[in-house]
């Protein structure tokens, strides 16, 4: 979201906005300096909050809404429709779309178009019901630029107190079932039966309801020597740089931004084969894809990519490309920017021009 809100402040569009208070989008909005408005939504059915954002978008004379996640969708969704303006939804997430009437209301009546970030969900998108017409294909992208690291990766496998000659696995992802992780780490004990030398460390970046079994799970298989849970991680350019190879073991994904930066910086990925990882990673190119959950298909991807430096160094080189080619953060606004300018064509008022202050929301 603030990849694109910066690209549309580098194309001279204005944009507002709208979040829960005290929320980690409302300090990272501040802090970017964009224009914050804060409304209460405790739940997926908190009424109102509906009038709330209604009232805003009239009193801002917001020329477009987009929603961002599942509450934002509902809740402002029914917020722009009775406010008369145009909306459309980024759908992330590969979780199943059911057909019925919430569907059909949400992406028939108030979203006039919804993103899909990856093939995966605009498949999961038209089993739902959804209308074809409907549906946009915008992949999430990174910018390469935002991802140079601060410090030299001697410096930071020093601090992590990895030993010379050592190789890193790195993780990062927040700490859920869905994420896998669980499966990583009986991979890594499997790969310890599999092999004298010494296991690689892993790194874990990341927070959630799951680090208490993850933990109690590196214990029950001796994994203490070798894993490190590094919590939430705010120098994820310097973790990368450091690592030599990046996992991503999920169970399900809407295309795993995390892998797009380690191949945007030429880290060879070793991920599941779901959702968009699966257009994400390409297989062979630049890193290796296994089944969900098979830690025994993902110990013998991770033996195979340490154990042989050549492979490691095919798969990193070609990352970078891959990621120029069709993830790039500037391509992707510019998508965006295609897609908005459909919606207000067909909507009654048109968007005004840059010069005049043209506005929009993110929420």
């Amino acid at each position: 979201m603030f990849l694109l809100l910066r690209g549309l402040r580098e194309r001279g569009h204005g944009d507002l906005v709208i979040c829960r208070p005290g929320s980690r989008t409302e300090l990272a909005a501040r802090e970017e300096g964009f224009e914050v408005v804060t409304v209460s939504m405790r739940n997926d059915l908190d009424a109102r909050a509906v009038p709330a954002i209604r009232r805003v978008l009239r009193e801002r004379a917001v020329d477009l809404v987009h929603l961002h996640t599942g509450r934002a969708t509902w809740l402002g969704g029914l917020a722009a429709k009775l406010a008369g303006v145009p909306a459309l939804s980024t759908r992330r997430m590969d979780r199943v779309v059911r057909r019925g009437p919430r569907t059909r209301l949400v992406y028939g009546a108030l979203t006039r178009r919804v993103v899909a970030i990856s093939p995966a969900v605009v498949e999961l998108l038209r089993r739902g019901g959804v209308d074809p017409a409907r549906i946009e294909l915008i992949p999430d992208a990174v910018e390469p630029r935002s991802l140079e690291p601060a410090r030299g990766a001697r410096e930071v496998r020093r601090s992590l107190g990895l030993e010379s000659g050592r190789l890193a696995l790195l993780s990062l992802a927040s700490l859920d079932r869905r994420k896998g992780l669980d499966v990583l780490l009986e991979a890594l004990a499997r790969l310890r039966e599999r092999r004298a030398d010494p296991l690689p460390a892993l790194w874990i970046a990341g927070s959630g309801p799951e680090e208490g079994p993850l933990r109690q799970l590196v214990a029950d298989l001796r994994l203490g020597e070798s894993v490190d849970f590094l919590g939430r991680r705010e120098d994820a350019p310097d973790l990368l740089g450091a690592c030599d190879v990046f996992v991503l073991p999920s169970r399900r994904e809407g295309m795993g931004v995390a892998a797009l930066e380690a191949m945007a910086v030429g880290k060879p990925v070793v991920a599941s084969r779901v959702g968009g990882l699966a257009h994400a990673v390409e297989s062979e190119g630049t890193g290796l894809l296994v089944p969900p959950e098979d830690p025994g298909a993902l110990a013998a991807a991770l033996e195979r990519v340490l154990d042989d430096a050549e492979l490691r160094e095919r798969l990193s080189a070609n990352g970078p490309a891959r990621v120029t080619r069709e993830f790039l953060a500037e391509d992707q606004v510019d998508r965006y920017a295609e897609v908005y300018a459909q919606v207000l064509q067909d909507a009654p008022v048109p968007l005004r021009s840059e010069g005049e202050g043209s506005r929009a929301l993110r929420g």
